[in-house]
């Protein structure tokens, strides 16, 4: 019964790719733990590679999929060579991949909203059991892997490779149009001046926060949610600072220390016991 359910939504094209779906040589994954860049790297990404479109929420799924809202068959008949997005932990079959990193202490409190807003959590659920919640990899997004194991699994994986580009979301905020290049070369796309920053601009987060206030009753990823918690969030780092509890960031420095320290994020509860 079970693989005749399967085989009827691919059919149907109700199913959901995440993992399940072919993969060729001259595809370019776009990957990272949820709440991390992503979809504003998308933005980037088809603003640069399809100056002849008009990027909207509208049209991003068609132009740069994601395997957890779309189809096998919709994978199938995007045009190659494909630029896919995904959360997925390590993937083998993902020759060429830009995976996005982001501050696991900013990622939390993203994630926190994002999940209020699909009405998964209440208002009022406590943030330091949230925060348990997350390190603990008792998050609805535990099939991709806690923070930890998703952005391990790729920078220890593939870190060295040229067909591998890590992309720090902070980077990315503070010179948007270098990062872009570094992005744009990596794809083969064109690096001038001038389309970076027309890249940039068309992807700003104002704009794209206009975008979703006209789109968010048809973009499958806002559709149906609520409409007072926004998809696209401040733009912003460093917001852990003011509105994480400390006892939180102990708990997360405590569990992926390591792995932050690599990636060059500071552990402020290490140097804190090293000067007492």
């Amino acid at each position: 019964m079970y693989g005749i359910k399967v085989v009827l939504k691919y059919l149907l094209g109700t199913d959901k790719a995440n993992r399940n779906f072919r993969v060729y040589r001259d595809d370019t994954f776009v990957v990272s733990y949820p709440r991390s860049g992503n979809t504003w790297t998308r933005f980037l990404i088809a603003n640069l590679v399809y100056p002849q479109e008009n990027v909207s929420f509208l049209n991003i799924e068609k132009l740069i999929p994601d395997t957890s809202s779309q189809s096998s068959r919709a994978l199938l008949r995007t045009p190659r060579p494909r630029i896919i997005k995904t959360h997925c932990y390590f993937d083998h079959r993902y020759r060429k991949t830009i995976y996005i990193v982001r501050d696991p202490r900013d990622v939390v409190l993203s994630n926190y909203d994002f999940q209020r807003k699909y009405r998964q959590i209440e208002d009022g659920y406590p943030l330091d059991r949230y925060v348990d919640d997350f390190v603990s990899g008792r998050l609805v997004s535990a099939d991709w892997g806690t923070w930890r194991e998703n952005v391990a699994s790729w920078v220890y994986t593939r870190g060295q490779e040229k067909d591998f580009l890590l992309v720090r979301y902070e980077d990315l905020l503070d010179d948007t149009v270098s990062e872009l290049g570094r992005i744009a070369q990596f794809l083969g796309a064109d690096a001038s001046d001038s389309n970076l920053r027309r890249a940039v601009e068309l992807s700003s987060a104002d704009r794209m926060r206009k975008l979703e206030k006209q789109e968010e009753d048809n973009w499958i990823a806002t559709k149906n949610r609520r409409k007072d918690i926004p998809f696209v969030g401040k733009a912003k780092s460093g917001g852990w600072k003011m509105n994480l509890p400390a006892e939180c960031v102990q708990q997360i420095e405590s569990a992926w220390g390591d792995v932050m320290n690599h990636l060059g994020y500071r552990c402020v509860t290490q140097e804190a016991l090293q000067t007492t």
